[in-house]
């Protein structure tokens, strides 16, 4: 049997962009499953959220937007370190690039790391990769939470930290007024979950226990389309737990009786791929799911680094 093509590789094929305006001055743009993207309208200026790949993609991104509004970009708010969400940030000429204070450490750690295994993961999203011009750093983070007011009658934009989940410096940016939530990784709609920098048991639990409480009617997560109603939202959270209690029990139990790791990944992968596995990048993701996965129960707290070197030596050992 033929080796699946490393990670999404072969994956070249362009997506249809979708741009929606959930409420007034409330936008997001979604593309069959690839990293969504969004922006607020504050009463003079703009907060985008997630930056893309590489500042060329992001030009693409803006130039949509400003058919709704030429506002300035005063914030740019980044939901956690990695290369695809990130690494577009110059295009956007913003005031100040917000994130959590963790998300600024993991870029010093293993930014440029992360960089060499998401364009290598990912080359279609990595588009005119010469453009970007260094790793993003964030300008003004924050711990627990902080606020934006929007001013006249937007209301406020709260960026909030939840605890560790996709990576240990997800936010979120959640419209208590307009009741929308901007949730990064932290959810995915109707698209396979990365797990290979998580921290799978606070994720599952106190983590989206934090997120559900916020009672959002409309979401954007990190991929897969806009999600419309409460029961729609719930839904969403649901499956994201779902799918990481279903690993948890999984590679738990082969864990547990001292098996292998490809054990782990066959018995995980099975026990998936019914509900999951037609969902894009899910063959993808598996096999970096699982080995942090299995790293975790094995007493390794945080994530080792991922490096090119590194992802192609995990996905040979699994996915060949």
């Amino acid at each position: 049997m033929a080796a699946k093509p490393f990670a999404s590789s072969a994956d070249l094929a362009e997506k249809e962009q979708t741009l929606e305006v959930v409420a007034d001055g409330v936008y997001a743009l979604t593309a069959q499953g690839d990293p969504n993207i969004g922006a607020i309208e504050g009463e003079d200026f703009l907060v985008c959220f997630e930056a893309m790949a590489t500042p060329t993609a992001a030009r693409e991104w803006l130039a949509r937007l400003r058919e709704h509004t030429d506002k300035p970009v005063r914030y740019l708010v980044l939901s956690h370190y990695h290369a695809v969400r990130v690494l577009g940030a110059s295009a956007f000429d913003a005031d100040a690039i917000v994130a959590h204070e963790n998300t600024r450490a993991l870029i010093a750690e293993r930014g440029e790391a992360d960089w060499a295994s998401e364009f290598g993961r990912m080359p279609r999203l990595a588009e005119d990769p010469g453009s970007v011009p260094g790793l993003t750093w964030p300008t003004l983070t924050f711990s627990d939470r902080t606020t934006i007011e929007l001013g006249g009658d937007r209301g406020q934009l709260v960026l909030q930290y939840l605890g560790r989940g996709h990576t240990e410096g997800d936010i979120v940016a959640w419209l208590p007024k307009q009741r929308i939530l901007f949730a990064g990784d932290l959810v995915e709609a109707e698209a396979a979950l990365y797990t290979g920098d998580a921290y799978h048991y606070d994720w599952a639990g106190p983590t989206l226990d934090g997120l559900a409480a916020l009672g959002a009617e409309a979401l954007i997560g990190g991929r897969g389309p806009v999600t419309h109603g409460r029961a729609a939202v719930d839904a969403a959270v649901a499956q994201t737990r779902d799918f990481l209690h279903t690993m948890i029990a999984e590679v738990g139990a082969v864990h547990a009786r001292g098996g292998a790791l490809e054990d782990a990944f066959a018995a995980a992968h099975a026990a998936l791929a019914g509900t999951y596995g037609h969902w894009p990048i899910f063959e993808h993701c598996l096999p970096f799911d699982v080995s942090r996965l299995w790293d975790e129960m094995s007493g390794i707290q945080r994530p080792i680094v991922w490096t090119a070197e590194r992802d192609r030596e995990v996905w040979d050992r699994l996915q060949s």
